[in-house]
């Protein structure tokens, strides 16, 4: 069962973010951005207060993905990258990732905190981070 509400054009959303985002860290590395998307729809806190839809959450401004500026994330979604996307629309979380709320790749080693959120880990080129669970306890 979906955890968020989506229909088949939020899935080709969700997909084209996390291929532009993250396919260079492989299938792990977008899953793992795309539960940063749906925590972000899920939480309802910090500086994602009022997102309610894949749209919302993809096309924040400001404070959302660099990737939709760029013209790598207007081409068509693959039907591999959807299949990830639904994945973490039906609920799965990977670690680092489970609980975060953001990420960004750093030119060395990740910080242990980024903007006052902890550092869950890292994967690849990607650092994660997470708001404790009393701040934002929709995303536990």
């Amino acid at each position: 069962m979906a955890v968020v509400q989506h229909n088949s054009s939020d899935v080709s959303l969700l997909a084209r973010l996390m291929r532009a985002e993250a396919e260079g860290d492989g299938q792990l590395g977008m899953l793992l951005v795309g539960n940063v998307g749906v925590n972000r729809v899920l939480g309802n806190c910090l500086d994602f207060e009022g997102l309610r839809t894949i749209p919302q959450m993809v096309f924040q401004s400001p404070g959302g993905f660099e990737a939709t500026q760029k013209g790598y994330f207007y081409q068509a979604a693959r039907s591999q990258d959807k299949r990830l996307a639904q994945r973490v629309l039906n609920g799965e979380r990977f670690n680092p990732a489970t609980n975060s709320l953001w990420f960004f790749q750093p030119s060395g080693a990740c910080p242990a905190q980024w903007y006052n959120q902890w550092n869950t880990g890292r994967f690849k080129a990607h650092c994660f981070f997470a708001p404790s669970q009393s701040v934002c306890p929709n995303v536990y």
